[in-house]
This record gives C-alpha cells, sequence and structure tokens, in this order.
C-alpha cells in the first residue's frame, strides 16, 4: 500500500528549486522529494511554466557571454524532466540519488555516530551544505537541537516522529534554523533519512556537542 505524503516543502523552497538557485545538498532532497511526491511535481511544473512565461515577457539586452538567467533556463529544463515523471524509488532510492549511493538502501555503507544512529556522507562539488543519509534503530531518539541554517529532510525509509508531527516515507520537513527538534524513530522500522543541512546542528546536550566533532555533524 503506498503511503500518503502529508508534509510538503515551505513554496519558498519550491520557487528555490524552480529557479536553480538551490545549493547542490539542498537540490538533491528536492529532487527526490519531487520524484515521490505527485502533488510537488505538479506545485514545481506549474511554478516554472509561470517563471518562462515572465521570463520571455523580459526586454531583450545584448550580452557579450551567458547571463546568468539563461542558466536559471537550463535548471528549470532539467527540473521540468522531474517534474512530469512518475515517481521512481528502487530499493528504497529515488531515482536523482540512485547515481550516488545505488539503488538499494540495504547495500549502504554505514558508520556509526552513536547509539543506534549510524550516517553515510555524500560527497559533493558544492560546499555550501552538507548531504547525508542517516539511519535511525526503532525507537531510538535523537539528541534535542537547533540548526545554524536550513534543514531539509526526507523520510526514504520507515518513519519518525518530534514536535512539529510524524513523518512518513516521503515526507519532507522543511525546518528553519531557529527550530528546535527531538526526532524519535518509529518503534517497529525506525527510519533512514536523506538530510541535507547548512552548517553544524547545535545540540543542547554536553555529551551530543562532546560527540559531535567526531561525527562530523
Amino acid at each position: 500500500m503506498t503511503t500518503k505524503i502529508t508534509h510538503h516543502p515551505h513554496a519558498e523552497s519550491l520557487m528555490s528549486c524552480s529557479a536553480g538557485s538551490m545549493p547542490e545538498a539542498f537540490a538533491a532532497v528536492m529532487a527526490s522529494h519531487i520524484t515521490m511526491c505527485p502533488q510537488c511535481r505538479k506545485d514545481l511544473a506549474l511554478m516554472e511554466k509561470i517563471g518562462v512565461a515572465m521570463f520571455e515577457q523580459l526586454e531583450q539586452t545584448s550580452v557579450l557571454q551567458d547571463a546568468p538567467v539563461m542558466h536559471m533556463r537550463a535548471a528549470e529544463a532539467d527540473h521540468g524532466a522531474i517534474a512530469v515523471d512518475a515517481a521512481v524509488v528502487q530499493g528504497g532510492v529515488p531515482a536523482p540519488l540512485q547515481p550516488v549511493v545505488g539503488p538499494d538502501l540495504t547495500a549502504i555503507k554505514w558508520k556509526r555516530v552513536g547509539p543506534g544512529v549510524a550516517q553515510h556522507i555524500i560527497a559533493l562539488n558544492d560546499d555550501r551544505a552538507n548531504l547525508r543519509l542517516v539511519k535511525v534503530a526503532p525507537g531510538q531518539a535523537l539528541p534535542e537541537h537547533s540548526h545554524n541554517g536550513s534543514e531539509l529532510t526526507l523520510v526514504l525509509q520507515g518513519s519518525y516522529r518530534d514536535e512539529t508531527g510524524e513523518y512518513r516515507t516521503g515526507d519532507l520537513a522543511d525546518m528553519m534554523g531557529d527550530a528546535t527538534h527531538s526526532p524519535v524513530a518509529d518503534a517497529v522500522d525506525g527510519c533512514i533519512c536523506l538530510i541535507a543541512t547548512e552548517g553544524k546542528l547545535k545540540f543542547k546536550s554536553l555529551l551530543a556537542r562532546f560527540v559531535q566533532p567526531f561525527a562530523g555533524i
């Protein structure tokens, strides 16, 4: 049975995705969610149509090299392919993520970073944000923390709950830097999430802050 997706990115995040202006880590999470979410595919396609229509109304100006807006148009074309394709998820991995982690979550090489928590860092060319897969054991709670910037979390498998609600497979948590939460993985299935973050997390626990440099989070 297909899980109904109930948590979506903010409109501002979709607009940034449509414009091609997101850091690589955030674009990867957005593309993966859009692949899984019919509603966001429709919303993104509509935003792109509006953006193209507005672009075509601009007065033409001669330039000696490609203007930035031309790169935006190219990015829109790439995102448009995502917007109209049917959702493709293989082995728990959305299609946009498969080239960098493979087609099966069970084949991921995990590194333990704490009790019941493991991660797999995904290397990027863009250093403005970090991208990682995080696996949390059933019933395990992550230490309470806030953020130094934005955070996008996409549930790929299982579910978790925090102060803002319950997030199941396909759901995306779009959090700002001042938000504080302590996610708890599902008691039976645990969870695996794809997470993009700006800067380091800000933990309240002294123990979590001590371990943080070794975990790289």
